[in-house]
């Protein structure tokens, strides 16, 4: 007996929207980031991952051509001591633990031949490979329609239809689900679509719903419109009309 569908038909039919809706915005509104660019290499594409987390990916664009003169592949990375990776990284934060994740990426990739297996269990027994890391090679190096699924995807997908129920991203079976369904097409662009997005318009403290393509089927906004309605002031008339 198979399970029920943890995604109601609102939810996919919401999703397909969405997603439909950001990739048209994507198109006329996307960042020109470098990684994005089509001289990008899998080495870049996937290493730069590692430092785009929890970090602006402007600040990483600013940051991109001096670290790759430094490390222009996986070996010259799996070679360096780890203390200089981290004062080459030091400018974007998280230098530390960012600076051991790279170079275990790496020299597992140099071992490799700077491939990586193609399911996500075998990833995740890789050193420094999560959930993040584990979708972003299966999309890159294998074309799998993987969520890259971080604080940004999360906003944009619980505004748009409701919040998940558990604390941590990783373990939420409906946001799983969700953001899986998000990216099932064309999912490169649909990803790059949703964190260009987040970025731009659906931002924190509070989304530009002004500018918005997709408002109109959004569940944050409708909550906005009703919330102002009921907060407008009503005029007292007299009895006697004066």
């Amino acid at each position: 007996m198979s399970s029920p569908d943890i995604l109601s038909r609102s939810d996919k039919q919401n999703l397909t929207f969405l997603r439909k809706g950001l990739v048209t915005w994507y198109a006329a509104h996307g960042r020109m980031l470098p990684w994005r660019h089509d001289r990008a290499s899998l080495y870049h594409r996937i290493s730069v991952e590692v430092l785009l987390q929890r970090t602006r990916a402007e600040t990483v664009s600013g940051f991109y051509e001096s670290f790759y003169r430094r490390f222009p592949d996986w070996q010259s990375i799996a070679e360096a001591p780890v203390e200089e990776i981290a004062d080459i990284i030091r400018p974007i934060g998280l230098y530390n633990r960012r600076s051991v994740s790279l170079k275990a990426l790496a020299t597992y990739a140099h071992s490799s031949g700077g491939t990586f297996p193609a399911t996500y269990e075998e990833l995740l027994k890789i050193p420094a490979v999560g959930q993040y890391v584990a979708n972003a090679i299966l999309m890159f190096e294998h074309n799998r329609p993987a969520p890259l699924l971080d604080v940004n995807m999360v906003r944009v997908i619980e505004r748009f239809i409701r919040p998940r129920k558990m604390a941590d991203i990783r373990y939420d079976p409906w946001l799983q689900k969700a953001a899986g369904w998000l990216v099932r097409h064309v999912p490169l662009t649909s990803n790059w679509a949703i964190l260009d997005f987040a970025a731009k318009v659906c931002k924190l403290p509070l989304p530009a719903c002004d500018i918005c393509p997709v408002r109109q089927r959004c569940s944050f906004f409708r909550g906005l419109r009703a919330a102002s309605k009921q907060q407008r002031p009503r005029l007292s008339v007299s009895p006697h009309g004066s």
